[in-house]
């Protein structure tokens, strides 16, 4: 498409030789209309004009709206013989000229969330195609009717994966079909790998859902409706002399109310919401997955000791009085079994788990595209963060089956296996490890952890080393950056509706840290759907603390190594006049309690102040 960029208001012109109206964006009001031809250009009325390759939809603030385009794709191959783009960048595109007539209070609070939708610029993981719903497996793709495969695509999609589902309301109230993009967040990969003279083209594609997106600390457990945090479908594919073979699992948090409040400890202690509730939220979401998939196999990786052997309880608890032919529960000890370098101990689970594999199979089409085999089932795999753990037992599960396939295609013998291709078994493993990689780097800001495992098939130094690394850069992210970017996802996915209190008077400041805050304003939020809507029943006003002297965490990190590193020098002079002890234990006690403070305050350094309360 072509962006005409006039003083006055946005054109959208189709470029693929259709006869096609343009859209056009009042930058006022927002307000939408279909041209016939281009307006005229004149010396005070230039234009810029730039390429686009879609609308992602609309979002409106306070006192104005935004319309984001994408600037730049790539392709990064084909999902059943339609070309797949993913999203390079985007642009956000002001319709806030009515701004200049609102007050300052309006403007003070515009500003503040246009700025998360600059976080939101920046959004990863993006796919889209124009041909075919990426939102959709291939089985789920196969059973539409003649009827939905006519529909336009964003009428086919499915709202859980659909990413820009709350952005696209506006265009969608205005019957604009051909400007509709349907946008996926998650990942996308394939190979092409020789087996003798044969090839086979293997893609990996991940779905996460929207209905409780966010990242990890901020978003933990499950709602009160049963929809969980990094809930990701799994999709691999197999092309192989005209077969098509596809096997879903899905991974997500343990489906009952818990959380992690970001504390600026490394692991935050996880306190488990309502625990009267558990049983009945964990019925409504293995009832959901049921209904979408058939038959559920849930493999929990957890511990079974300290604090993760409380969420791992309380999961088993709640699903043991549900347990059917349909639900089963298997709980293994990834690293009481596996420790970190034993994976290959995976066996163990695949052994308690084959017969469920067995039984409810993989989708298989034959060269004419008929349904030889069906997908009765599903495995549901997590771990805490539903990323490390769960993502080797994915791709070794993955593996099983694509075996499976190959040898119902006609390609393995009855005992081959992948390991005896070198080609195919290295690209595997490089397929499954970026999928992982991608996955985390959505969730918790870093690729995922023993990923050597995933991409060597052994536990390397260099591995163990990244993990190290990812594992501080987590740690930094979740506490001083996923804050605002919570928000900005909150904003995109319609998760809030932003409106200023007509009150702007700010209430009564808190001792402590928190009196040191000035400029305080009020933003309420609201929920915009009735999914939410109970969430938030409670929710009163949040406020917004800015200029805060002590919110550089940097600064404060340095006060505290400054105050050991001197107490340990002045400690080593100990020896040779008595008055360093003192000193010594001086400089101890201000790093201490300059930590403590940290600490105690965490929540306010933690990130910026908090537009919201971290949702349950």
């Amino acid at each position: 498409m072509r962006l005409w960029d006039f003083p006055d208001e946005y054109v959208i012109e189709p470029t693929d030789g259709s006869s096609a109206s343009s859209l056009s964006i009042n930058r006022v009001d927002a307000s939408i209309k279909l041209l016939d031809a281009i307006p005229d250009c004149s010396s005070v009325r230039v234009p810029k004009i730039q390429t686009i390759f879609g609308v992602v939809g609309m979002l409106k603030l306070v006192a104005g709206s935004y319309l984001i385009v994408i600037t730049e794709r790539e392709c990064v191959g084909s999902y059943l013989g339609h070309p797949i783009f993913k999203v390079v960048s985007m642009r956000i595109l002001p319709c806030d000229n009515s701004l200049k007539d609102s007050s300052p209070e309006q403007k003070k609070v515009e500003s503040e969330f246009s700025g998360l939708l600059k976080v939101a610029e920046k959004t990863v993981g993006l796919f889209f195609s124009y041909d075919t719903n990426l939102t959709l497996s291939a089985q789920r793709l196969n059973d539409l009717g003649d009827e939905s495969k006519l529909l336009p695509l964003w009428r086919q999609a499915e709202p859980r994966f659909l990413w820009n589902n709350y952005m696209l309301e506006v265009l969608i109230d205005h019957k604009l079909d051909p400007f509709l993009l349907p946008v996926i967040q998650g990942s996308f990969h394939n190979f092409q790998a020789a087996i003798g003279k044969e090839i086979v083209d293997v893609t990996l594609i991940a779905r996460r859902c929207t209905r409780r997106n966010g990242t990890r600390m901020w978003r933990r457990g499950a709602d009160p409706d049963g929809y969980v945090a990094n809930f990701v479908e799994t999709e691999q594919i197999v092309q192989m002399n005209g077969y098509v073979a596809s096997f879903v699992q899905v991974r997500g948090s343990m489906p009952f109310l818990w959380e992690q409040i970001v504390d600026l400890t490394y692991k935050p202690k996880f306190e488990i919401i309502k625990p009267e509730e558990a049983p009945r939220v964990a019925e409504r979401h293995f009832l959901d997955l049921r209904k979408k998939y058939g038959a559920v196999l849930a493999i929990d990786l957890v511990n079974t000791t300290g604090d993760e052997g409380r969420l791992s309880a309380k999961f088993a608890s709640s699903v043991e009085p549900i347990q059917s032919d349909d639900l089963r529960y298997v709980h293994f000890d990834f690293h009481k079994i596996c420790g970190h370098v034993h994976f290959e101990r995976l066996s163990f689970l695949y052994d308690q788990i084959a017969d469920f594999l067995d039984k409810n199979g993989y989708l298989l089409l034959n060269d004419k595209g008929e349904k030889m085999k069906e997908q009765h089932g599903v495995v549901r795999t997590n771990c805490i963060d539903c990323l490390d753990r769960t993502n080797v037992t994915q791709s070794m599960i993955g593996r099983k089956m694509l075996e499976l396939q190959l040898r119902r295609i006609g390609v393995f013998s009855a005992e081959e296996t992948i390991s005896k291709h070198p080609n195919l078994d290295e690209k595997y493993k490089i397929l499954w490890a970026n999928h992982g990689d991608d996955v985390s780097i959505q969730y918790s800001g870093t690729p995922a952890l023993k990923g050597d495992f995933v991409r060597f098939g052994k536990r390397t130094v260099q591995g163990i080393l990244n993990d190290f690394y990812n594992a501080l850069g987590r740690y930094y992210l979740n506490n001083f950056v996923d804050g605002t970017k919570q928000d900005a996802i909150d904003l995109l996915q319609g998760h809030y509706i932003v409106s200023v209190s007509r009150d702007m008077t700010p209430p009564s400041q808190k001792g402590g840290l928190e009196s040191m805050a000035v400029n305080a304003y009020v933003v309420r939020l609201q929920s915009s759907t009735e999914t939410y809507s109970s969430l938030f029943n409670d929710l009163s006003l949040s406020v917004q603390f800015i200029n805060t002297s002590l919110q550089n965490f940097p600064a404060a990190l340095g006060l505290v190594s400054v105050g050991l590193f001197l107490a340990v020098v002045s400690l080593g002079q100990a020896r040779y006049d008595l008055r360093y002890l003192f000193f010594s234990a001086l400089w101890a006690t201000i790093s201490l309690g300059a930590a403590a403070v940290v600490k105690a305050n965490g929540r306010i350094f933690c990130n910026r102040p908090r537009l919201h309360k971290p949702r349950r």
